[in-house]
């Protein structure tokens, strides 16, 4: 066990020295320009992307970055960036990816202004500084880090700013295709991974690297009915109708799945996890036919989503006037699918589970299987020593990301990508797309030295 925490004063000795270190002048420039990032209101619709990209490009260019080498894509109104490093020719670019777009928040809902970074106790708030523009400012910081100590990297690094990642991610397809990144060896996700703290004592206990990503999903359920007055109620009504299918789609569980990468991920944390969550991690990874301790995952967020195939009703929308009866209701799933399952058999499941063919299932647009990226020794190592800079002998495992990121698009393109932020949290305190949302500011700076490292690492970088 000693191998895999930290002390408390070990871990205290290493957040002290990062909120030290926040007078260098690369990480007063990197705070300047995270909180600039964090003003943009990059929500769907906002079409503030072209502004963030504007203010992203003025920045590199008085950092000493040509403007031949930016490039900026389009597409439907969002805009992406990418930068390039040129190499010394000795191998295929890197690729380092990051997006600017985020969940939109409402002022009114906030305890304070989702779009203004606000430094309090601690932490840093504001929408995005987990999700994901702290990774957008890692990968700026680093840039001007590169340009500032006359950095020259063995191979081409490529840096993505990604427009869309949490909507359509036509911007990220654009990124793949492009002739600087198409060939890229591997790439390094800047918006999962990360280390796990204690919730109790706050002690670091694994660090986790993306490998592989469920399927991203959404099903339409859709009841229709020819309404009427609502002064004349009808022994049937849309609503009631759709309300009873998502009872049955809330009781519903999909069958536990398991595979070489979830296992060990699972096991890993186990080692790492007190008490009886950690002892069901440790069963379920020996034997995931263990009922028991499928059971006992299941009641877990951070957790049942690494089990199963998971759906959730995340919207509703139904009738058309107060006085009227509902002609349509309809009710969004979404659906996060273990790798290996094909989406229709996630449909056929829910219509099974409903069991009323007037309830429509339909699946949004065409979603896309994300394949696993296996772990390079390579790129583990190098993550291994960025994260043991600031926590000696923790342990390093890759993992199963129950969400979804742009990562999967990279993957598909035949990029094999690997997710890593440098940053820290509890599970009880992960705010991405929530109210509130927050990061520790010794988290957020370790997590651009974090990118630095790789960059340095990776890239085989000297002067």
């Amino acid at each position: 066990m000693k191998t895999l925490i930290l002390s408390l004063a070990a871990m205290a000795a290493a957040f002290s020295g990062s909120a030290a270190a926040q007078t260098a002048p690369h990480e007063v420039k990197a705070r300047e320009i995270y909180a600039r990032v964090i003003s943009f209101r990059t929500a769907a619709g906002q079409q503030q992307t072209p502004a963030m990209v504007a203010y992203l490009v003025e920045t590199l260019k008085a950092g000493g970055v040509p403007e031949a080498d930016m490039a900026t894509l389009e597409e439907a109104g969002e805009r992406a960036l990418i930068v390039r490093i040129p190499g010394r020719k000795q191998g295929r670019p890197i690729l380092f990816s990051a997006h600017m777009d985020v969940v939109d928040a409402r002022r009114e809902e906030w305890e304070r202004d989702p779009f203004e970074l606000i430094e309090q106790n601690g932490n840093f708030y504001g929408r995005g500084t987990s999700d994901n523009k702290a990774g957008v400012v890692a990968l700026v910081s680093t840039i001007l880090r590169f340009k500032d100590e006359q950095l020259k990297p063995a191979r081409e690094l490529v840096f993505a700013f990604v427009g869309d990642e949490e909507t359509t991610m036509n911007t990220t397809r654009l990124i793949a295709a492009h002739p600087w990144v198409k060939n890229a060896e591997f790439a390094i996700n800047t918006d999962a991974g990360g280390g796990i703290l204690d919730d109790t004592t706050g002690k670091p206990l694994i660090y986790l690297v993306q490998g592989a990503e469920k399927t991203y999903a959404t099903f339409d359920l859709i009841v229709t009915n020819p309404g009427g007055h609502s002064s004349r109620p009808r022994t049937d009504n849309a609503i009631y109708q759709l309300a009873h299918a998502l009872e049955k789609v809330e009781a519903h569980r999909f069958p536990v799945m398991a595979n070489d990468l979830s296992r060990s991920y699972l096991g890993a944390v186990g080692k790492a996890q007190p008490g009886p969550e950690g002892e069901a991690l440790r069963k379920f990874a020996a034997d995931p036919n263990d009922a028991a301790a499928a059971d006992a995952l299941a009641k877990s967020p951070e957790f049942v989503g690494t089990t199963r195939t998971t759906c959730v009703a995340t919207m509703l929308e139904a009738g058309h006037a107060e006085n009227a009866l509902p002609q349509t209701a309809k009710a969004a799933v979404n659906c996060r699918i273990f790798p290996g399952v094909a989406v229709d058999t996630v449909r056929d499941g829910l219509v099974a589970a409903i069991a009323d063919p007037e309830v429509k299932v339909v699946v949004r647009g065409q979603p896309e299987a994300s394949p696993v990226s296996e772990m390079r020794p390579d790129v583990m190592a190098a993550i291994t020593r960025a994260v043991h800079a600031n926590y000696r002998g923790l342990t390093v495992a890759p993992y199963l990301e129950s969400g979804g990121t742009d990562g999967k698009v990279y993957r598909i393109a035949g990029i094999p990508t690997f997710a890593t932020s440098g940053l820290f949290s509890k599970p009880s305190e992960m705010f991405a797309h929530g109210l509130n949302e927050r990061m520790p500011v010794a988290a957020v700076y370790q997590g651009f030295d974090h990118i630095y490292r790789l960059a340095v690492d990776l890239g085989g970088a000297k002067k």
